[in-house]
């Protein structure tokens, strides 16, 4: 199956065109970079341009993956509403993604471990999770105060691509390993074992995964 993944979540987004195969590994074409803020002018024309490079016609997708969060508001909110839109018009199946998911397919530990994102203004993003050689369990997604983190973490085994927040992790006893942040080629692979498994939604029904209160809603507190 022709998969289009696509990562909006950070800064710096990217898109993959890769085939899915019935025994589960995900090949990936071709990777290509997004410039951040502007991903709204950029993500359906690189689209477009990939799948003709390639020769592939739109018809040919057989499903979409998507980062749904946590990340940059404007960023998930674009990349989900064109998934979304090109999900809608072909008729094809949506895989979304956590970050913090993906952080955790990328670890090395096995049995409860925890994946942790620098969420910004001495938040973090926390992500607990069973693994093993079966798969993967997510058990709860949250946000939470670093003080909050520092509690929680102690004696935990943690994933993270944030130094900082892994030298807090450290500094509470617990176990720690520092990946790269997941690029959109992981993204797809576990897009892809969701599709498989017909973990995916309709359109209407996908969501962004914020975690967090907007600039919006922080800056309006009081008021």
């Amino acid at each position: 199956m022709l998969l289009i993944a696509a990562d909006t979540s950070g800064k710096h987004g990217s898109i993959v065109l890769a085939r899915g195969e019935d025994d589960g590994s995900c090949i990936v074409i071709e990777t290509v970079s997004l410039e951040g803020n502007a991903f709204s002018a950029q993500l359906v024309p690189q689209i477009s341009a990939l799948l003709s490079k390639h020769r592939f016609d739109k018809k040919e997708i057989g499903g979409f993956v998507v980062v749904s969060g946590p990340g940059s508001f404007t960023g998930l909110r674009v990349g989900l509403a064109a998934i979304k839109a090109l999900a809608e018009v072909l008729a094809k199946p949506i895989a979304a993604v956590s970050l913090l998911e993906a952080v955790a397919v990328a670890s090395e530990f096995q049995g409860d471990i925890l994946t942790a994102l620098d969420a910004g203004r001495q938040q973090v993003y926390l992500g607990e999770y069973e693994v093993s050689s079966a798969g993967m369990v997510r058990l709860s997604e949250r946000s939470m105060t670093r003080d909050e983190f520092v509690n929680i973490v102690s004696g935990a085994k943690v994933v993270t691509p944030d130094s900082g927040i892994a030298e807090i992790a450290r500094s509470a006893g617990s176990a720690v390993q520092i990946i790269e942040i997941p690029g959109a080629d992981v993204i797809a692979r576990l897009g892809w074992k969701k599709v498989l498994s017909r973990e995916t939604v309709l359109p209407d029904d996908l969501e962004v995964n914020y975690m967090s209160r907007s600039d919006g809603e922080i800056f309006s507190k009081g008021r």
